[in-house]
């Protein structure tokens, strides 16, 4: 895997777009080296749930995603791109270069999206999706703040709720795809450092964080759009 644009605009956020061929295809992640200092909530399939990890990659895989070991393959992509620790690892069928950045009052969130399958999460008779099919709307965000163990999980629904409605916004009608992750990281305190237990989108932090995921997931989901259009 090499690096072929480092992306330096985000104060939290810097991400790094690289690029990788496999059978004789172009494909591209979008990989945040977090460091230290960092406890993440993410619904991945590799490193999810709660704990600290030190980056976070989304990769790009091809439609008609075949293998078995989605896990083992992001470690795989992690280790080439000498990503070291601990860290989260995610899947999307969309190319990752047309991904959406916003910041808020010192929240950044960044998503991409591909919506050629798309729905309603409650329905009477769903599809029936692989459970190592890609995720094709992924979602990763920071908060400059540390977070208790119960406001990361709030910090989850709020992104979600901020998610569906970019994609109401947008013309979409569908709450998401069968295969959404999210990843959201909050700092680990100092002693005596104030932990928040809120996110929920009337709280200072949750409100920030449902903005910058609306406006970020609202640019990816145009921008797919506009892929579809051509």
């Amino acid at each position: 895997m090499t690096v072929i644009l480092p992306r330096t605009a985000p104060d939290v956020l810097p991400l790094q777009l690289l690029t990788r061929v496999e059978d004789d295809e172009r494909l591209h992640a979008l990989l945040w080296r977090a460091g230290t200092g960092w406890r993440m909530i993410s619904s991945a399939v590799l490193g999810g749930g709660i704990g600290q990890r030190a980056w976070v990659l989304n990769a790009q895989v091809s439609h008609g995603y075949r293998r078995t070991d989605p896990a083992r393959h992001l470690a795989d992509l992690a280790h080439d791109a000498e990503a070291h620790g601990a860290g989260v690892g995610l899947m999307t069928a969309a190319d990752v270069q047309a991904y959406g950045l916003a910041h808020d009052s010192g929240v950044e969130a960044v998503a991409t999206a591909g919506l050629g399958v798309r729905g309603w999460a409650a329905c009477e008779t769903p599809d029936t999706v692989s459970p190592q099919a890609p995720g094709t709307i992924n979602i990763i965000a920071a908060l400059p703040v540390a977070l208790s163990d119960a406001a990361l999980v709030n910090a989850i629904a709020t992104a979600t709720e901020a998610k569906v409605q970019a994609l109401l916004d947008t013309g979409h009608d569908c709450s998401g795809t069968p295969t959404d992750a999210v990843c959201i990281a909050a700092r680990i305190p100092h002693p005596g450092e104030e932990i928040h237990a809120f996110a929920g989108p009337r709280s200072l932090w949750g409100a920030r964080l449902a903005r910058a995921v609306h406006s970020a997931v609202r640019t990816a989901a145009l921008a797919d759009r506009g892929t579809e259009a051509r």
